[in-house]
């Protein structure tokens, strides 16, 4: 089994980083934790450190410090459509491209393992079928999806070792996703138009965060793809299952992705990810997908 004895996570103050913390914590594995904020927003006890990903001379203070085994890279911009503007996307660059090379760079001369956090929005989102981890990842649709993908380019340039986490669909109990939307919309609309045209499952943080524990215990690197398990859905399909588990009435009318708009940046048609490299190296597949929203439902006080 591999020294996990030192555990380094990124963007420790997001769904999944705080998730991370969390699972560590429960394993009794120390880990220090960072962000671009002041202060850790989550209960758990940990080391903190503010960390700028984008500032190269920080981050490398801060490997050469900690000293990390491992470093779990959850720090980056996410708001997809918020990517698209000109006036913010040299700051996606900075963060999702810039800041994984200084990561990935650090990492390489301390020779630390590196866990880099991607997407399904690497591919062009086309076919019906499911992409695997050893598919070339080329034409994202979005400018998102074009630095993630140009984060994982970085990656494999530096480093000999690492994961690379492709997931979709994200779901957790902290910050905003598509299970608090439709639930808050539900408040103040009886009917819901939902796309019906977009593929994929669903992945919930805790369960995702429980996994990439496992990898960082062992040395089996590479490209992995990782959802809940249960099948391929679509958005249409994760509401209504949404407003039947949480006992709430609602009409949910099923459009295509041009009939719904309003979105800056597009969005894939296929989603679907192959994950089944997870059970052929060994690895416990995450849990059905209705399992993961009861749990989370639960949790958060609509169950």
């Amino acid at each position: 089994m591999s020294d996990s004895s030192n555990i380094f996570i990124t963007g420790a103050n997001g769904q999944l980083g705080r998730d991370l913390v969390r699972e560590f914590s429960s394993r009794g594995i120390a880990c220090t934790a960072s962000d671009i904020q002041g202060e850790y927003s989550g209960e758990e006890p940990c080391r903190y450190i503010q960390l700028d990903i984008t500032d190269t001379e920080a981050v490398n203070d801060a490997i050469r410090n900690i000293q990390p085994s491992r470093v779990i890279h959850c720090a980056a911009w996410t708001a997809v459509d918020s990517a698209e503007d000109d006036t913010n996307r040299p700051k996606v660059y900075a963060v999702n491209v810039k800041g994984t090379e200084n990561i990935a760079r650090a990492c390489a001369d301390s020779g630390a393992v590196m866990t880099y956090i991607s997407t399904d929005y690497v591919f062009d989102g086309t076919g019906m079928e499911a992409w695997r981890p050893e598919d070339e990842a080329f034409s994202p649709l979005n400018y998102y999806g074009q630095t993630k993908l140009e984060g994982e380019l970085a990656v494999k340039r530096y480093l000999r070792k690492y994961f690379i986490v492709r997931i979709a669909w994200v779901f957790g109990e902290h910050g905003s996703n598509f299970v608090r939307t439709m639930l808050k919309l539900a408040e103040t609309h009886d009917t819901l138009r939902v796309v019906n045209d977009q593929t994929g499952t669903p992945t919930y943080t805790p369960d995702l965060a429980r996994l990439l524990a496992d990898m960082n215990l062992t040395d089996r690197f590479g490209i992995y793809h990782a959802t809940n398990e249960g099948g391929y859905i679509s958005w249409y399909d994760f509401a209504r299952e949404i407003f039947s588990q949480a006992g709430v009435s609602v009409n949910v009318i099923p459009v295509t992705t041009a009939e719904y708009g309003l979105s800056k940046a597009k969005r894939p048609y296929n989603s679907r990810l192959d994950k089944s490299k997870l059970k052929a190296e060994g690895f416990v597949p995450l849990p059905d997908w209705k399992d993961a929203l009861r749990r989370y439902l639960a949790s958060n006080g609509t169950d």
